[in-house]
C-alpha cells in the first residue's frame, strides 16, 4: 500500500501515528472530532480523493507535520463534510484552517494550486 492510499483509507482517533519514518495525518471522522480538535493546536486540511492539486502536495505533508509537530494535523474530506466546509467558506480545496485553543488564527483558502513552499510559509506564522 503506498502513502497516498495510507492517507486516504486509514483512520485515527485523535493523534497523528508515526509510520516509519514519517507521521500519518489524522483523518477526521466526526464533526464532534473536530469540535474537539479545535480546542488544541490543530492544522485542518480539506481535500478530495479526485482532487489533482491535493495530491501534488501530499508528498510534502510529512516534512510540514515533523517541522510544525507542536500541531495535530487533520485531513477532512470536503465532500464528506460538506456542512463543516460550507460553515469555513470553504469551496476550493486544497484549503487549511488553523486553530488555537477554541479559536481560529489562520485561514489559507483557495482553489488555486499551493505549493509546499506556500504552505511552509503560511505555517511558519503560527
Amino acid at each position: 500500500m503506498n502513502r497516498q492510499s495510507q492517507n486516504c483509507n486509514t483512520k485515527y482517533n485523535h493523534k497523528s501515528i508515526k509510520k516509519g519514518s514519517h507521521l500519518i495525518m489524522i483523518q477526521l471522522e466526526s464533526e464532534k472530532q473536530f469540535h474537539t480538535l479545535t480546542q488544541e493546536q490543530t492544522i485542518f486540511l480539506f481535500t478530495a480523493n479526485w482532487c489533482p492539486d491535493c495530491r501534488v502536495i501530499e508528498p510534502g505533508l510529512p516534512s510540514l507535520e515533523k517541522k510544525y509537530d507542536t500541531f495535530n494535523f487533520v485531513t477532512i474530506d470536503r465532500d464528506e463534510f460538506i456542512d463543516l466546509a460550507i460553515a469555513h467558506n470553504i469551496m476550493g480545496i486544497p484549503s487549511f484552517l488553523v486553530f488555537k485553543n477554541g479559536q481560529q488564527v489562520g485561514e489559507y483558502i483557495g482553489k488555486e494550486r499551493k505549493t509546499i513552499e506556500q504552505i511552509d510559509t503560511f505555517l511558519s506564522q503560527f
